[in-house]
């Protein structure tokens, strides 16, 4: 669960069920915080700091001034999933917070209200996966899943190019967990699964472009993408030329 929130200065109790990520968007000088049964703490933080609190974390929060702050809590079957078991364990953090964390978590907040899709899935799993080795650097990373469960995925993946593909359609024609098989793909082939799912589909969409009259909004149906303009979006990074330009240049 991601949100973006703005409240009244103030302040109160908290009680969180899940591990949990605050950022503050303004300053707050006067910030304390109280967790547990400790003794209330002045906290100054700046924009762009905040929290990490692990899961049923309890106590007080005050500030003298309105607050707008990002907020995300994670669900231990997503940690579990990245192999965090810890989540009532870790210490606290209050202050200074990772930037790519922060970066993941802004993401997080501007997609909470899109259509499940692989990008978000994939956003999930990255951040989890990297609040994990933030918080056990020891980690131990997964072995590499062997080459006959990448296959099956591969061909999933291009028997079902104009699908709605997912990371859990994925990796259970792969038999491994998401988490494992977006690392073990990614190692094997150099992409995410989500780079290689765009890759294959703009490659099969200058087949379609070249060799077809289809026009641009069947092509990008196709190649698995219901709205062209984001399919023009993708097409245009990965080759430096609109649908229409790409098609013209291969005819003239």
């Amino acid at each position: 669960m991601a949100d973006s929130l703005d409240v009244p200065a103030g302040g109160g109790a908290f009680s969180l069920p899940r591990v949990a990520i605050g950022i503050f968007l303004v300053d707050q000088a006067r910030h304390r915080i109280a967790l547990g049964s400790d003794r209330k703490r002045q906290i100054p933080l700046s924009a762009g700091e905040g929290w990490i609190l692990p899961a049923h974390a309890s106590g007080t929060c005050e500030y003298d001034e309105a607050l707008s702050y990002l907020k995300l809590e994670l669900p231990d079957t997503l940690l579990d999933e990245v192999g965090f078991e810890n989540a009532r364990g870790f210490e606290p953090l209050v202050g200074r917070l990772d930037p790519l964390l922060a970066q993941f978590a802004h993401q997080m907040v501007m997609n909470e209200q899109a259509p499940r899709s692989l990008y978000r899935e994939t956003m999930e799993l990255a951040i989890a996966a990297h609040l994990a080795h933030l918080l056990a650097p020891s980690y131990p990373i997964p072995a590499r899943a062997g080459d006959r469960r990448l296959r099956r995925a591969i061909a999933y993946i291009h028997d079902n190019i104009s699908a709605d593909l997912s990371l859990d359609e994925m990796a259970a024609e792969a038999a491994i967990s998401r988490f494992h098989f977006i690392r073990a793909f990614t190692k094997a082939f150099g992409k995410s699964p989500l780079q290689y799912v765009i890759h294959e589909r703009m490659k099969l969409a200058r087949v379609l472009l070249t060799t077809t009259d289809a026009p641009v909004a069947v092509v990008a149906a196709r190649v698995g993408y219901e709205d062209p303009s984001r399919f023009g979006r993708h097409f245009r990074r990965h080759t430096g030329l609109t649908p229409a330009a790409f098609r013209q240049s291969q005819r003239s």
